[in-house]
């Protein structure tokens, strides 16, 4: 059996009552949704998930050099298909399981205004955001910047964070006043949990598709075809889209 028609067989069919483990390279953005469906998977078939996040290049660059993977969950599309062309992803498995959104967010309440102009009043001392050259939301940042001409005049500010959670951590302990985050970072149920912030324009940025793949080593684990297919369901969806995630 294929691996592409494996994952159809687990989302179809009962699980094997023999339970797997799987082990899962998850972008930082993904780490509050990503447990809870997690759990839920756990319950629902047996198997098992560990998880480790981090930046989408920081594991690709693991993940070349033999990290202990069965499946990347990046933060763009670019990464799974490019494992999939260097025979490191199984071809054919990988898909986009969310699309990201972009925030400017501040702890402080009142601080980011709605338009996002405090960017231009430049009213703060420091901006978070995560490494460009390695996770797709600081390339989103910094394009967002450019597009609004402010790159040279908060490039002084900048702090970088490595990955999306680290940029999040400098705003959480106010480190940084404000920074670029993730919408699932800062939105539960569809509502701002705390601060406030200004959610990005999607005409600012590149689209942050992010995709799914199966790696080699996962391609015969019961759990991480499991995994793939429940990425799938409406379940995991509703989870997504609970912290801001399109599909």
């Amino acid at each position: 059996m294929s691996p592409t028609l494996c994952v159809g067989f687990f989302l179809y069919c009962p699980l094997s009552a023999q339970a797997a483990e799987v082990t899962v390279a998850v972008a930082s953005n993904l780490s509050v949704p990503m447990r809870k469906i997690a759990q839920k998977f756990e319950e629902e078939s047996g198997h098992k998930v560990r998880m480790s996040f981090g930046s989408t290049g920081g594991f690709y660059a693991q993940i070349k050099n033999g990290g202990p993977f069965q499946i990347l969950m990046a933060a763009d599309r670019e990464t799974p298909a490019k494992l999939e062309k260097e025979a490191l992803g199984v071809a054919g498995t990988s898909f986009t399981y969310a699309t990201g959104k972009l925030v400017l967010w501040s702890r402080k309440p009142n601080l980011v205004d709605q338009e996002g102009q405090i960017l231009k009043a430049g009213q703060f001392q420091k901006l978070a955001i995560a490494n460009p050259k390695l996770a797709p939301y600081g390339a989103a940042a910094v394009e967002t910047l450019s597009k609004l001409n402010l790159m040279n005049e908060v490039r002084p500010k900048l702090v970088q964070g490595e990955n999306i959670n680290q940029a999040f951590q400098f705003v959480e302990t106010e480190n940084a006043q404000i920074g670029f985050v993730a919408m699932s970072q800062i939105y539960a149920q569809g509502k701002l949990t705390h601060g406030s912030a200004w959610v990005v324009p999607a005409n600012l940025y590149t689209p942050i598709q992010q995709d799914a793949v199966l790696l080699l080593a996962g391609q015969s684990n019961a759990a991480a075809l499991a995994l793939m297919a429940y990425l799938k369901s409406p379940k995991a969806q509703s989870i997504m889209a609970d912290h801001g995630y399109a599909h």
